[in-house]
């Protein structure tokens, strides 16, 4: 009690609290502080909206050190700007669990939760409790996700037919910068997830995909290799470049003479002192690579390095080597190659050597700068996804779309329902929960009409930023749905003079739309339930 203040009776003996420090603080109660939260989270939202869809623009974020990102990811965008109000640091959360759990939709998710508390506001306008619209949303959001199971389809997945797959991700890599290589990117997204996939558990180990990124060249270049890309080259510059069939030695032992763990220190106090210490050295690096010679190696990765004794003596005995080798590559060198990691040189035995039917070097542009390339291992399902680009911001977006590319079709691997895009889903869900809302004869009728609302917010943004008369759109797509009976009439983002979604291959996961709509709504009632806020009075 003493923390919080001091009590105190008044002249009926009741008691009341005295609060420490009361005129420097700042305190909103009841709807004031409720249209406070709405409005920052509201600003944070209107934000990513332009973001939204296949049309959608990129936004442009300094950092304090002056790097420079162009994103219109919506997690990326979100985590890299400078938010200080706490309920607007709900929404930055609110799109990091989407692309957490789902790895795509994090811009939808907040544009949904920020139409969602506009509708709020007008409902506490009105005089709704913030309870009864909490829950009004809960139940309004349930009926939504039984609409997108009832229209839901089953997705072909089938190894031999890619094509809906790569449609798939193709509709990912819609709204992205590398859209101009559309199709390639999205072939190397399926094909990687389809390397590492286990098909009878419904699993992907995404640590068995690397994404290794490069400077130069074009987007076009970027390929998908089938083994490991190591950013090193071979620790002698006259090692061969090129090597065929060869039986790696995988060490996270250095090259070096023994030393006592302990402190230690060695006199030397003549030239015979001298010679005798160098010879033991060499001695010691003739054993150690003969050690690795007699095991069959032809090949040493070691994750530490070796002085230029060490390394003249390899090149002399023909065992090329490559040094400083990081953790996580050794790690997917060693499950590539089916090699076993070897700490000590005494335990190199021809049985824990990796195989790798090539290994060669890579050289880039004018600059000579290097990469290995370990290729045809024995173990196929460790695979590298490799990207080029003009420069290091085209790259960095690119690698994050290959990411949101690769979710989403590890989703479908999981659970293959789907249903159709460009805002189809979310007027279908308006539709079902607005006639739900006929059949309520509680108070709760108004937040369901007010979820309707909120979801139209999705396929307005889409037309707004596809340059489209918005209401006109909305309201001739809404009209066709319920006439047509047909829940994949969405917007023509493209202008391909169709608005079927099924016809333009437009797909997304069940699992995904649901997870925005479950996601948002448990974010907007807990600001809702949210109505006294103390905080200094400088800050908030």
């Amino acid at each position: 009690m003493a923390s919080m203040g001091a009590l105190a009776f008044d002249e009926f003996g009741r008691p009341f609290i005295i609060i420490k420090d009361q005129d420097r603080q700042k305190r909103l109660t009841g709807n004031a502080a409720i249209k406070s939260h709405i409005l920052a989270a509201r600003t944070v939202a209107s934000t990513l909206r332009t973001s939204l869809g296949p049309k959608g623009l990129d936004k442009l974020m300094v950092s304090a050190d002056g790097d420079i990102t162009i994103t219109n990811d919506g997690a990326t965008i979100l985590k890299m700007m400078d938010v200080d109000h706490q309920i607007a640091k709900l929404l930055v959360q609110l799109s990091q669990s989407q692309d957490d759990e789902i790895g795509d939709g994090t811009t939808g998710v907040v544009v949904l939760a920020g139409a969602l508390l506009e509708k709020a506001e007008h409902l506490l306008d009105k005089g709704v409790h913030p309870i009864r619209i909490a829950d009004g949303f809960e139940m309004a959001a349930r009926c939504a996700i039984q609409s997108l199971e009832r229209n839901a389809e089953t997705f072909p997945l089938d190894v031999n037919n890619l094509e809906p797959l790569i449609q798939t991700a193709m509709t990912t890599l819609g709204s992205k910068i590398v859209n101009k290589c559309h199709r390639h990117m999205a072939e190397i997204a399926v094909n990687a997830v389809l390397a590492v996939a286990d098909m009878e558990t419904r699993d992907v180990n995404f640590e068995l995909i690397k994404v290794e990124t490069k400077v130069g060249g074009q987007l076009e270049d970027t390929m998908l290799v089938k083994g490991v890309i190591v950013d090193k080259d071979f620790s002698h510059p006259q090692m061969p470049k090129v090597l065929k069939n060869v039986k790696i030695a995988i060490l996270t032992c250095p090259f070096e003479p023994p030393k006592p763990k302990t402190k230690h220190k060695l006199d030397v106090t003549s030239v015979e002192d001298y010679k005798n210490l160098r010879k033991y050295e060499h001695e010691k690096f003739e054993e150690m690579v003969q050690q690795v010679k007699d095991s069959g190696a032809g090949l040493a990765i070691c994750q530490w390095g070796f002085d230029d004794e060490a390394n003249h003596m390899l090149l002399q005995r023909e065992l090329p080597a490559v040094r400083w080798v990081g953790g996580p590559e050794i790690e997917l060198i060693a499950i590539a190659t089916g090699g076993r990691i070897v700490p000590r040189f005494e335990e190199l035995t021809p049985d824990k050597l990796g195989y790798a039917g090539v290994v060669k070097e890579l050289c880039f542009g004018t600059t000579k700068d290097r990469m290995l390339v370990i290729e045809e291992c024995t173990n196929s399902k460790a695979v590298t996804i490799f990207i080029r680009g003009g420069n290091r911001m085209i790259v960095d977006e690119a690698k994050r779309s290959i990411h949101d590319a690769l979710c989403v079709i590890r989703n479908l691997v999981r659970d293959n329902r789907i249903v159709y895009g460009g805002g189809a889903p979310e007027i279908s869900c308006a539709i079902a929960v607005a006639k739900e809302a006929d059949s309520i004869k509680t108070l709760e009728q108004y937040p369901f009409r007010a979820f309707a609302d909120a979801l139209e917010s999705i396929p307005l943004a889409l037309a707004e930023n596809s340059g489209l008369n918005p209401i006109h759109t909305l309201t001739e797509i809404k009209a066709r749905q319920v006439a047509e009976n047909n829940a994949a009439l969405g917007i023509d983002c493209l202008c391909k003079g169709t608005a079927d979604m099924k016809e333009q291959h437009v797909i997304e996961t069940l699992h995904s739309k649901k997870q925005q709509i479950l996601l948002a709504t448990q974010v907007v009632k807990m600001i809702l339930k949210i109505d006294d806020v103390r905080s200094p009075d400088d800050g908030y």
